[in-house]
């Protein structure tokens, strides 16, 4: 393992991007962020770096804690990083937010039925 690892290597190892283009595309729009600076995807990640990350469903805080550019197990991969308690507490309560109230598009499973549609004409 080397002192320094690219950080779109290391936010696809860490698992919060499937693929490294996916994570390059976000640091390139600037949704990853580190120690608070907008960085590009060739810049190397050192332990102890803040990372600021929006991955499109969650925005996560966390500290750097070890250094991988290999994509491993989901629980060999949370070894790469520390979440804040911040982070944590506001990644739940969006949570509980989005499953107390749902989207409603979220409901409609494709085109009405026949009956469905019979069903909305007499409101």
């Amino acid at each position: 393992m080397s002192d320094t690892v690219r950080l779109d290597k290391w936010l696809w190892a860490a698992r919060f991007f499937k693929t490294r283009t996916l994570a390059t595309d976000a640091i390139d729009s600037g949704k990853v962020k580190v120690n608070g600076d907008k960085v590009k995807p060739a810049r190397n990640v050192h332990i102890g770096d803040q990372l600021d990350i929006d991955n499109g469903s969650d925005r996560w805080e966390v500290d750097v804690m070890n250094l991988s550019d290999v994509r491993a197990a989901a629980p060999i991969a949370r070894n790469l990083y520390e979440e804040t308690d911040a982070s944590v507490q506001r990644r739940a309560l969006v949570a509980e937010n989005r499953r107390l109230f749902r989207e409603p598009t979220a409901d409609f499973k494709g085109r009405p039925t026949k009956r469905d549609r019979r069903q909305m004409g007499k409101l």
